[in-house]
C-alpha cells in the first residue's frame, strides 16, 4: 500500500476517533449515536476497495476497543469494522453510477455493524443486548450516520484523491 494512502487513512482515522470519543458521544440524541469512524471507513473502503476497507476497518474497530470509554469486550468494534470495511469497498466500481450510493453503502453499512456488534454482543452474554435496546438503536444508527455521510464522504473521497490520484476514476 502507498504510504500516501496509509498515512491519510491513518489521520483521518484518528481524527474520527477524537471527535467521536470527545465530541459525538456526549451528544443527547435518542435512540443511537451518529458514528463517524464508522462513515469514514465506508468512506475509505469505497475511495479504495475492500482490502484496503478490511484493513482501515481493522485497525479502525480496535483503536476504538481500546480507547476509553469503552466498556464491551476488546474486538468486537474491530471485527463489525472489518466486515463492513470489506464489504462497503465492494461497491467501490458502483460510485460511479450514482451519487446516492454511497448513501446506500452508509445506511447498510450502518445497519450491518449495529446488527454484528449486537450479535458479537449475544453470544458474550453481554446483558445489555436486548431485542429492545436492538430495536431502538437501529433505526436511529443508520439514520444519524445517513445524515453524516454527505459532510464526510465526499470530503474523504477529495482528500484521497489529492493523496494518491485513482487513474480508474480519471476517466
Amino acid at each position: 500500500m502507498p504510504p500516501a494512502r496509509v498515512g491519510l487513512a491513518a489521520a483521518l482515522v484518528l481524527v474520527a476517533l477524537a471527535l467521536q470519543v470527545t465530541m459525538l458521544a456526549r451528544l443527547q440524541l435518542p435512540g443511537a449515536t451518529p458514528d463517524l469512524l464508522l462513515v469514514t471507513v465506508v468512506a475509505l473502503a469505497l475511495a479504495h476497495g475492500p482490502a484496503f476497507g478490511l484493513v482501515t476497518g481493522f485497525c479502525a474497530g480496535l483503536a476504538s476497543d481500546l480507547v476509553p470509554p469503552a466498556d464491551h469486550a476488546v474486538g468486537r468494534w474491530a471485527f463489525a469494522l472489518t466486515v463492513v470495511g470489506y464489504l462497503a469497498g465492494l461497491a467501490k466500481p458502483e460510485i460511479r453510477r450514482s451519487a446516492f450510493v454511497p448513501l446506500i453503502v452508509v445506511s447498510l453499512a450502518a445497519a450491518a455493524s449495529v446488527l454484528l456488534y449486537a450479535a458479537l454482543g449475544a453470544l458474550m452474554g453481554d446483558p445489555h443486548v436486548t431485542w429492545l435496546a436492538l430495536s431502538e438503536v437501529l433505526p436511529t444508527a443508520v439514520l444519524y450516520d445517513v445524515v453524516l455521510s454527505p459532510f464526510v464522504v465526499p470530503g474523504v473521497f477529495v482528500l484521497a484523491d489529492r493523496a494518491e490520484p485513482d487513474p480508474v476514476l480519471r476517466h
